[in-house]
């Protein structure tokens, strides 16, 4: 009878143990892939030698490890994109992020968005990708490339350098009047400090207009079966992501986690 009862046992566990598996191959099977440039973008830091800004790996200030980790909480999965973005590469990505392409300030030889870049990316996007393009502000970004990528999409990043920020005078990169859309779900005040503006053709659609009503700051799109988003600047990166630096008020994180949660809904494979 005892042996029976272990058995019994053995059995549920058993069953219990593959039903896991299953769900958790479903899960993996499911898992979105966030892909971050470091081609367009490449900066070496000039006293360690070493790539940085704008990086998942990058912990201080400058770098992305805690948009990366948003990224994470939601369910997906970060790469990195060192080379130029092929049609293999994006084929394993659901969502391309680039971020502030150098200029030659920044990089003595850049790797500009060149037309063969221009097609493989819109390629992907029309087949279902989600492109996440950051920009910046007038003097910080090299603009002529990108806007050739940027206007397949209907976005063009004007350089000029709007919201600039005296010291700590937090409140000149404020952003209060937000429109009611999905990234700005439950927030009521962001910081967006020295950002290029963005004027719009064909479908494109404003997401955030500047408190003087003229100047876009964020716009979408839809193209094919994808999906584009735009921002006159890096934005979410360590310094400005949370209030390590920020006044409490301001909900950068709860923008992020909204816009994080925005882009994988979108993606369209």
């Amino acid at each position: 009878m005892q042996n029976s009862m272990t058995g019994k046992k053995v059995m549920v566990l058993k069953k219990l143990i593959s039903g896991f598996l299953i769900i958790l191959s479903l899960n993996c099977a499911g898992q979105k892939t966030v892909g971050l440039d470091n081609w367009f973008n490449h900066e070496m830091n000039s006293k360690s030698n070493k790539v940085y800004h704008y990086l998942w790996d990058d912990v201080a200030n400058s770098g992305f490890s805690q948009f990366g980790n948003i990224f994470i909480s939601k369910g997906a999965k970060l790469e990195t994109i060192a080379s130029k973005p092929s049609i293999e590469k994006l084929s394993k990505l659901d969502v391309y992020i680039i971020v502030d392409p150098d200029t030659t300030s920044e990089s003595p030889n850049p790797n500009y968005i060149l037309e063969d870049d221009i097609i493989a990316i819109s390629q992907w996007v029309k087949k279902g990708g989600v492109l996440l393009l950051l920009a910046n502000d007038g003097p910080n970004c090299e603009f002529t490339h990108l806007n050739k990528l940027s206007e397949m999409f209907g976005f063009h990043f004007n350089p000029v350098s709007l919201n600039p920020v005296v010291n700590k005078k937090w409140e000149m990169g404020a952003e209060f009047n937000l429109p009611n859309h999905p990234v700005f779900k439950c927030v009521s005040k962001i910081y967006l400090k020295e950002v290029s503006s963005i004027s719009l053709n064909k479908k494109a659609k404003a997401v955030l207009t500047d408190g003087n009503g003229k100047d876009i700051l964020m716009a979408e799109t839809k193209y094919g079966k994808g999906f584009a988003f735009a921002v006159g600047d890096p934005w979410l990166y360590n310094e400005y992501i949370g209030n390590k630096l920020l006044p409490k008020d301001f909900e950068n994180t709860k923008a992020a986690e909204n816009l994080c949660e925005y882009l994988l809904r979108r993606v369209g494979k």
